[in-house]
């Protein structure tokens, strides 16, 4: 049976289950002795296996939603707990700054547009009824496995950036944090624009004002950018 609790408590029910999630991350990032880059992978998946038994709890793939915001920063802050540095080195200080920005801002974004547990985006919907596997199956690869692993990609720059025993801060950490915080930024001003464009708009009407005149998608452009800026780091 399907949960459908109402907005307030689709909340609660979400917050929880990413506290256990971040518990589940941080203790298999603790307690496993691969190598950084699978010990931060086994951390992400532990924090998925989580949330992929609450999806097929709630009968919901939007359980998933915030996880794309809320493991990276956590994933920041445990390498640089791990970090070979003294102390809180200016570098790392730039690449949290902007992982927390992000992660900030594309939670508050996703908050204020969702309902709760009553909608599912129409996607995951899509990917369900189009997929010829089960259910279970299509949640954990398509809904949940992929992104994990692509997050996981993402993120890998956050190893050397914040883990490295160099402590200097060069020109092109500089134009990381340029860039990550211009995109953070362009990705805020344009959701903002779309959600007010999205009031008041007349049936069939396209979205060719502010941001959305110069690029069909200026969100997808900042969220690229602030990727690339990790790299950069």
């Amino acid at each position: 049976m399907a949960l459908r609790p109402d907005r307030r408590g689709s909340f609660l029910f979400i917050f929880a289950i990413y506290v256990v999630a971040v518990g589940a991350a941080w203790w298999t990032w603790q307690a496993t002795s691969f190598d950084p880059p699978f010990r931060l992978l086994a951390g992400l998946v532990a924090a998925t296996a989580v949330t992929y038994v609450a999806t097929l709890y709630a009968d919901n793939g939007s359980v998933f939603d915030a996880w794309w915001s809320v493991l990276p920063p956590f994933a920041a802050l445990w390498i640089t707990a791990g970090s070979e540095a003294d102390g809180l080195t200016l570098r790392q200080l730039a690449v949290h700054t902007v992982v927390w920005f992000w992660g900030v801002r594309l939670t508050a974004n996703w908050a204020i547009g969702w309902t709760g547990l009553e909608h599912e985006d129409w996607r995951y919907v899509d990917l369900r009824e189009s997929w010829p596997l089960p259910n279970w199956l299509v949640r954990l690869i398509a809904v949940e496995g992929v992104p994990t692993f692509f997050v996981w990609l993402g993120c890998l720059p956050l190893l050397p950036a914040l883990g490295s025993a160099d402590t200097s801060f060069g020109v092109l950490d500089g134009i990381a944090l340029a860039l990550g915080i211009a995109a953070v930024c362009l990705e805020l001003v344009a959701d903002e624009q779309m959600r007010l464009f999205a009031e008041t708009k007349e049936p069939g009407e396209v979205m060719d004002r502010g941001l959305w005149k110069f690029s069909r998608h200026p969100n997808y452009l900042g969220e690229i950018s602030f990727w690339v800026s990790l790299w950069l780091f």
